[in-house]
């Protein structure tokens, strides 16, 4: 047995749930990088994209009666504190998914089976292919459990991120809120990276990179941050 095929039983016992349509979990674990080839595979992306609507609905479905009287303004920061793709990925470390995951060799060398983007994906994926096979009770419970500490996370106290000390930083100086803007973008689609410039008016502009646009810009704000603090 290779580590791989130990892997993805590894994880069946960690969902509690055993496939039917095996085919179904081997297309939720297929990273878009192994259709890079001659050959075109059914990647996961699909699947990603019905996973994603399935998580809004148990995780809505729990705020609801974890908190029954709060308003639906209270609710969605909370929602978006258990779906984004920080959560999944956590989730996906938590389950040691990255092992389980048939990507290409030159992705995994690049470090994409740890990589937040692909881990979160495949969690949105790996949902779909529970609810499909399995139904929605069984998603639910796999839910439940794999989400549990993020529920415990969400009333701890939270670090604001850069993009929005910045922010507040205009704000406070009576300046229009930070631009951010992609000047470039390079790279595969499975681990592209972004330059990202953010500009504040009457302040001179600062680039961030990262894997994502949503990376760069807060490296950016990060930097342009730092620069104003080491002036001051």
């Amino acid at each position: 047995m290779n580590a791989r095929v130990a892997a993805v039983e590894t994880l069946e016992r960690r969902i509690g749930h055993s496939f039917a349509d095996r085919a179904l979990l081997e297309r939720a674990l297929t990273h878009a990088s192994v259709g890079d080839g001659a050959v075109k595979v059914r990647h996961n992306e699909r699947l990603e994209f019905l996973g994603d609507r399935v998580l809004g609905l148990l995780a809505s479905e729990r705020l609801l009666a974890l908190y029954p009287e709060a308003k639906e303004g209270e609710l969605s920061p909370r929602l978006a504190n258990l779906v984004n793709g920080k959560a999944c990925a956590r989730v996906g470390r938590r389950l040691e998914l990255g092992a389980a995951l048939r990507m290409s060799g030159s992705a995994t060398k690049m470090g994409v089976r740890d990589n937040d983007g692909a881990l979160g994906d495949a969690v949105e994926a790996l949902m779909a292919a529970i609810y499909i096979d399995g139904g929605l009770e069984t998603a639910r419970s796999f839910f439940l459990e794999a989400w549990s500490e993020e529920f415990a996370r969400l009333e701890e106290p939270r670090a604001k991120d850069a993009k929005t000390r910045l922010q507040e930083w205009a704000m406070g100086r009576r300046l229009p809120v930070p631009a951010y803007v992609v000047v470039e973008q390079t790279g595969p689609d499975h681990a592209p990276r972004f330059i990202v410039e953010v500009s504040v008016k009457g302040y001179e502009t600062e680039r961030g990179e990262g894997g994502s646009r949503r990376e760069a810009e807060k490296a950016a704000a990060m930097i342009m941050l730092l620069k104003q603090e080491g002036q001051q």
